[in-house]
């Protein structure tokens, strides 16, 4: 049963925008630990952000200013909007979920136990 379910990839320019959306209305604790990676062609998995049930929220360094996680009151759908977009953030891009804090306390992609199937972003001129 798929539990994390990323929609609004796409195709935009550099400086562009887009916000993703996850669903994650079937997945068993959608308030506690989850966040964004990303994964580019050829390269490994990259920590993106988390968000906390507090909403307390952390950001790898290459998107620090520029991303924003957040989630609706309901804590069953989460975003992730990317502002100032690089070619170097071209990736498939993941939700997921920890079981405890170890991805919202240090971006740690081993804490992560549970993804959607991804969304594909593309930045290019």
């Amino acid at each position: 049963q798929v539990q994390l379910v990323e929609s609004g990839g796409g195709s935009v320019q550099p400086g562009g925008t887009l916000t993703l959306s996850c669903d994650a209305s079937r997945y068993r604790n959608p308030g506690g630990c989850m966040g964004w990676f990303r994964q580019a062609p050829g390269k490994e998995r990259e920590a993106v952000a988390s968000i906390e049930s507090i909403d307390v929220t952390k950001y790898a360094d290459p998107v620090k200013g520029r991303f924003t996680i957040s989630r609706d009151n309901a804590k069953t759908t989460m975003y992730l909007q990317m502002n100032m977009l690089k070619p170097e953030d071209t990736a498939m891009y993941y939700c997921a979920a920890s079981p405890g804090r170890g991805y919202c306390h240090n971006l740690n992609l081993n804490a992560l136990n549970t993804w959607g199937q991804g969304t594909l972003v593309t930045i290019c001129s």
